[in-house]
């Protein structure tokens, strides 16, 4: 499947799951939501795991995956966590999923191009300013939240 059609579907997804976790926060303990959100998160991983294994698909791993991916693991947790406290101080939703999800793309490519050494098109340069600006602007107008 095209790389463009899975990030689209992978964006809906995270559109989706800050929702949800808006819909929650106020409702529930923002750790113990954060918690019941990783177990569950765990749970699809390890049956599409076993559905795999049960295709006899080779399933690699490597060190340096298990590390980075350890990684991203702790930061995503801490992240579902400030997600629920942000949510949870009233934030509209209309707000803080832009600036939680375009400040995540700007710290990603900002890496990705200082670590990674990868190179960006003007155009891809661009929309990543355009991105960043939005973030800035919503957050301008964050009406005190």
């Amino acid at each position: 499947m095209n790389w463009l059609i899975l990030a689209i579907c992978c964006a809906f997804c995270f559109g989706l799951y800050n929702f949800f976790i808006k819909v929650a926060s106020g409702s529930i303990n923002q750790v113990a939501g954060a918690v019941i959100l990783q177990v569950v998160a765990a749970l699809c991983g390890i049956i599409l795991l076993i559905y795999i294994k049960f295709k006899n698909q080779e399933i690699e791993i490597s060190s340096k995956g298990v590390l980075y991916s350890c990684l991203a693991g702790f930061f995503v947790g801490l992240a579902e966590v400030l997600t629920f406290f942000v949510f949870g101080k009233g934030t509209p939703a209309s707000v803080a999923t832009p600036v939680i999800i375009g400040g995540s793309v700007a710290v990603a490519a900002i890496l990705g191009i200082l670590v990674l050494r990868e190179q960006l098109t003007l155009i891809q340069g661009l929309g990543t300013l355009l991105i960043i600006g939005g973030v800035v602007l919503l957050s301008l107008n964050s009406g005190g939240h």
